[in-house]
């Protein structure tokens, strides 16, 4: 056995195990199984020798001892030249494949031990493989997360299983569904043995199909897994901490005015819950701006806080978390909010000792505090007044009252520059997660799946370090359980997006395409722009539980209408009218004199001769009937539509009431300049999202539906 690499011999050995029909096969120089003359192929196998093919090391040719023997002894010089260590000739059988007339038949299957579990990539196999991808992308079956069933399916409607069944238009099945269910749920049984062996990789390629139908493999090679650490996760409960913090501690605090940890600390002043419940970590001092002073975090171990921020330089802040571990208690949570800790600027390995000192006391099942950070720019919960970052107040506007959506980002300036944006984000949280030294994205998934209070979470990544995909997948499915919805908008989407990130926050560049396979199919969505991200946690802050159905449009410009058509998808399409709702909106325009001018029908034009009145009527119809979504367009220049703060506020309420009774969402539009902000400030005091463009409401909804 060859220590880490899996080779031919080995590989037919597990698949047979599994249940599948590998070819007949021995070693040259051990009496194989053939006759003199019978077809067969040699193979020399070398150690880390994936493609034989490219080396010379396959030859088919009639079976000869002596003649294979030759060619094998040309086989291992060549190896060896290449620098491979000769492992043994390989005979076997000779199948005759199926062909496809101009299409490809060959397939391939590779399972891989991913953090997530078990993944197998099925596709269009033989030596194009590479080639043909890039055209007829393989299927990624995360196998823990579908069923043989369902991959069976998704073969089915895939090129190589259309190709295999005959379905494409003149063809005739090289294989019948039953064989293929069974070849689907070999993958199965040996992604289960391999777990057994403790094996981390298998590639079979290609697989093909043998005069009867039967998938046969003809080669199949793999890598044993090498030993890793586990990611130990921090305690449950630190989320209080952070939400209803019942005393806080800071250091790094001096008497300058806008410095970091002064700023921290009038932030925090302002919160009423912790009035007399501040204390600064300051040696020599007995007070400092109002608040109470102690000389070290080792007074913390009698006095207890919620959570400790740390406003110091790198070194000086992992000491001081050092002292912290080693006494055992004195903050629950500890946020970091200097960078230089495992990141690009540490160059004497700071975070890399801070981490073996929570990994090493969490085995040992001591107690540890939650560490969010390095690089933690503060977070935010509107409700409380709890504010934690290093900003001024007068830099942001004031945040619109607590809600249900959580906000969690890599990035501390991506949140900073939403709250600027969207002051009427309706927050419950929102987490600058920094460089993830300890508290990752999914450990805040985990615990805010546990939050009554948390109806809608988004998220702002720039990658997964090892461990962190496959616990988001799991905190992804207790969300879809509980129904809150998870928006993810994905950085780093390019070689030079995933260079950017590393050297912002240490993220890990992985496959992007398997992160997104994985985690849409436990419900996450995905936004592909930061428009489409902002306009998605705008319908969230209000509506956590759209849906995606039918969109019923009314504007007061024929443009908008036109607009909404064009953008319409399957998932969110124009809504229609029945004919006694087309029969109800007729009568509607008629007595608001514009039958003549406005058809009867959706996407619904109302002119700019349109009111109020016009458009709440015109909304209630809607809302009465077959649209999942309500958007009103506003162009607000005509003197019908009051633009005054307080009939515009008089007006966003009675709408707001009208969609809260018929239990559906809406939005509105007010496609506009800047001149109009106070129009649609006013209109959100109704709670309804507002948006500047059609297509911004809409590219929102598409991201959730």
């Amino acid at each position: 056995m060859i220590p880490g690499f899996l080779h031919e011999a080995e590989g037919y050995a597990l698949l047979a195990r599994a249940g599948w029909a590998v070819p007949r096969h021995g070693w040259l120089d051990a009496a194989p199984p053939f006759a003199a003359g019978e077809p067969v192929v040699v193979k020399g196998l070398g150690e880390d020798l994936w493609h034989k093919s490219e080396l010379g090391a396959v030859q088919f040719a009639p079976f000869d001892s002596a003649a294979l023997g030759r060619a094998a002894e040309a086989m291992r010089s060549r190896l060896a030249a290449a620098g491979h260590r000769w492992i043994g000739a390989l005979v076997c059988e000779r199948i005759a494949p199926a062909r496809a007339e101009g299409l490809p038949a060959e397939g391939f299957v590779s399972l891989v031990r991913h953090e997530a579990g078990w993944i197998a990539l099925v596709g269009c196999g033989g030596l194009q493989a590479e080639a043909l991808a890039a055209s007829v992308p393989p299927l990624r079956w995360p196998l823990a997360l579908l069923t043989p069933a369902e991959a069976l399916a998704e073969l089915e409607r895939h090129l190589l299983g259309r190709v295999w069944l005959g379905t494409l238009r003149g063809m005739t099945a090289l294989t019948s569904r039953g064989q293929l269910a069974a070849f689907v749920q070999s993958i199965w049984s040996l992604a289960a043995l391999a777990e057994a062996e403790q094996i981390a990789l298998i590639e079979v390629n290609p697989v093909v199909l043998d005069s009867g139908g039967q998938p046969r493999p003809l080669d199949a090679v793999g890598r044993r897994a090498a030993p890793g650490l586990e990611r130990i996760a921090p305690a449950e409960g630190f989320l209080t901490s952070l939400t209803n913090p019942c005393r806080v501690a800071i250091a790094g605090v001096s008497e300058k005015l806008g410095g970091v940890g002064r700023t921290i600390l009038e932030n925090l002043q302002r919160c009423p819950a912790l009035t007399g419940q501040l204390v600064v970590i300051k040696p020599g001092e007995t007070a400092l701006l109002g608040a109470p002073c102690v000389p070290d975090v080792a007074a913390l171990r009698a006095a207890p806080v919620d959570l400790l921020l740390l406003a110091l330089p790198a070194e000086a802040a992992a000491n001081v978390l050092a002292e912290l571990i080693a006494q055992g208690g004195g903050a629950r949570v500890v946020g970091l909010v200097a960078g230089g800790l495992g990141d690009g600027a540490d160059t004497t390995g700071l975070g890399a000792r801070l981490v073996a000192k929570l990994r090493a006391a969490r085995a040992a099942g001591r107690w540890t505090p939650t560490v969010i950070g390095p690089n933690f720019l503060g977070h935010w919960v509107p409700a409380q007044k709890i504010d934690t970052s290093f900003i001024p107040e007068e830099k942001l506007p004031r945040p619109a009252p607590g809600g249900s959506l959580a906000l969690l980002a890599q990035s501390g300036a991506f949140i900073l520059c939403r709250r600027s944006r969207q002051p009427r984000l309706r927050l419950r949280l929102a987490v600058s997660l920094g460089n993830q030294l300890d508290a990752a994205l999914p450990d805040f998934l985990h615990a805010l799946a546990a939050d009554p209070g948390c109806r809608a979470i988004a998220a702002y990544v720039e990658g997964f370090a090892p461990g962190q995909l496959a616990a988001t997948v799991q905190a992804a499915l207790k969300l879809r359980e509980r129904r809150v919805p998870l928006v993810l908008l994905r950085a780093g989407r390019t070689a030079a997006g995933q260079a950017a990130a590393a050297t912002h926050t240490g993220a890990m560049a992985g496959d992007l395409t398997l992160e997104r396979e994985l985690l849409t199919r436990v419900g996450v969505k995905f936004a592909d722009s930061i428009a489409a991200f902002d306009a998605a946690i705008n319908w969230l802050s209000v509506f956590p539980e759209l849906r995606s159905g039918p969109l019923a449009f009314v504007t007061n410009a024929g443009v908008e209408a036109v607009n909404a058509s064009d953008l319409a998808t399957p998932r969110q399409p124009v809504a229609t009218l029945s004919d006694s709702a087309t029969r109800a909106l007729a009568h509607l325009l008629a007595e608001e004199k514009l039958a003549g001018l406005v058809a009867p029908r959706l996407p619904l034009d109302l002119t700019p001769t349109a009111g109020e009145r016009a458009f709440l009527r015109a909304a209630e119809l809607l809302l009465a009937g077959d649209a999942a979504v309500l958007l009103i367009g506003l162009v607000p220049f005509t003197r019908q539509l009051a633009t005054e703060p307080e009939p515009a506020a008089e007006f966003g309420r009675a709408l707001a009431a009208l969609v809260r009774a018929a239990g559906k969402p809406a939005g509105l539009v007010v496609d506009a300049g800047s001149d109009y902000e106070n129009f649609r400030a006013a209109l959100a005091e109704g709670e309804l999202p507002v948006f500047t463009r059609a297509e911004e409401a809409i590219a929102g909804l598409h991201v959730l539906a």
